[in-house]
């Protein structure tokens, strides 16, 4: 295939991939209605502020998109805040963690779901992760448990479901509350019926603009339970309640509230969703078809039970043993050159973020993480899978190339 580009050869491509967020007229005109209605919160549209119920020929772009976004999951409620983690945040706040609890996690995954457990006063307490998934080890939940501990949350990275059977049998075992941190997980569907973020007590969900659907920003949090729905209402409202005057605070709360503009977007995304993760999956089956003959290089393990996945990354598995002990990081800087916006990912797990050095969390404690993060995961990003199959060749021929020509990197 010629010399690497790396090395000053001809790139396997020249061409960008599709660009993200995907958006078009639709989301430019439901701004331009929001801009012009001059209603641009959701208190503008109800007596009662924030009744998620409100009913009428004008109605809150929000309470739409809670609705039907709680729809499209299969959940009886919905609360949108003003990201990902205030949504989080929020979360272990309405389940009553606090001082001194702990919570089981991941640290393979955004500091977010971390601090969302500090910032209540509690102790993250983390687990490894599979290595044929990178999403955390069931297997190992149940030996970290302690009389302190209050909740699980798992995270669906990349898109791929946990092992929620497992989890959830843990959590009635132990009397623990369940928070599915779905930031990846947008539209995921598993066995043809349960949806991401309906098998724990709480799902969360991030409308970042990296994320399946965007906003910018945004977050929601999803529930069947009636009750956990109206604190969560409360909290991301200054502690206000539904029917309470608005100088009336019944719990400490914040401003997470999120804003006209952003729901009349998402509203949009969301009627593309189910399309664009369609086109993900099919890409996805044939680079991992592609991908696995290639020696040193292994997708991370689909789930074959999820018959709708969002395939947010495309998890890959270096060897460096099988290129020449070339670093991983300098094989991802020579897929870049060859015109492959390939990345690394985390390069250290959320326990070694600089504020988080201390005696508490020492290396080695999950192994497998630091492997990823060191020298083994490879990030593509789900807009690459949005292409056509000749793009799709292009990234299987930049792997073959690296791979016949591996030595020029040594």
């Amino acid at each position: 295939m010629g010399r690497l580009a790396i090395n000053g050869g001809k790139p396997v491509r020249e061409k960008s991939f599709p660009i993200w967020p995907v958006c078009d007229e639709k989301e430019a005109e439901a701004v331009r209605q929001v801009a012009l209605s001059g209603k641009w919160w959701r208190g503008a549209y109800s007596k009662s502020e924030f009744d998620r119920q409100d009913t009428g020929e004008e109605r809150s772009k929000i309470a739409e998109f809670e609705e039907n976004f709680a729809r499209h999951h299969h959940a009886k409620y919905a609360v949108a805040v003003a990201s990902g983690s205030a949504a989080l945040e929020i979360s272990v706040r309405a389940l009553g963690i606090g001082a001194g609890d702990e919570v089981i996690t991941t640290p393979y995954t955004f500091i977010a779901t971390t601090t969302c457990i500090l910032n209540n006063n509690a102790v993250p307490v983390y687990v490894d992760i599979d290595h044929e998934t990178y999403n955390i080890n069931a297997d190992l939940i149940e030996r970290a448990i302690t009389p302190r501990t209050k909740a699980i949350i798992p995270v669906h990275f990349s898109g791929d479901l946990c092992d929620m059977e497992k989890i959830n049998i843990l959590a009635m075992k132990y009397n623990l509350k369940v928070i599915e941190d779905a930031a990846h997980a947008h539209g995921v569907e598993l066995d043809g019926e349960k949806m991401a973020g309906t098998f724990g007590d709480l799902g969360v969900f991030s409308f970042q603009s990296a994320k399946n659907m965007a906003s910018g920003e945004g977050g929601i949090i999803i529930t069947n339970n009636e009750e956990l729905a109206d604190i969560c209402f409360s909290l991301h409202h200054y502690g206000r309640v539904k029917d309470g005057l608005w100088y009336e605070h019944h719990r400490l709360g914040w401003n997470y509230r999120m804003a006209e503009f952003q729901a009349a977007i998402l509203l949009v995304q969301l009627s593309r969703l189910d399309k664009l993760n369609r086109i993900r999956m099919k890409n996805a089956e044939y680079l991992y078809e592609k991908i696995s003959k290639i020696d040193g290089i292994k997708p991370c393990r689909i789930n074959t039970r999820l018959t709708k996945h969002s395939h947010h990354i495309f998890m890959l598995r270096y060897d460096a043993t099988k290129f020449g002990n070339i670093h991983r990081d300098k094989f991802v800087e020579a897929l870049n050159a060859e015109g492959i916006p390939a990345l690394t990912g985390y390069t250290f797990p959320n326990y070694a973020n600089p504020f988080m050095q201390s005696q508490i969390f020492k290396k080695g404690e999950c192994p497998v993480v630091e492997k990823a993060c060191n020298e083994e995961a490879i990030w593509l990003e789900h807009r690459l899978l949005l292409g056509d199959r000749n793009d799709m060749d292009d990234i299987v021929k930049a792997f073959e190339k690296i791979k016949e020509n591996c030595t020029e990197l040594q």
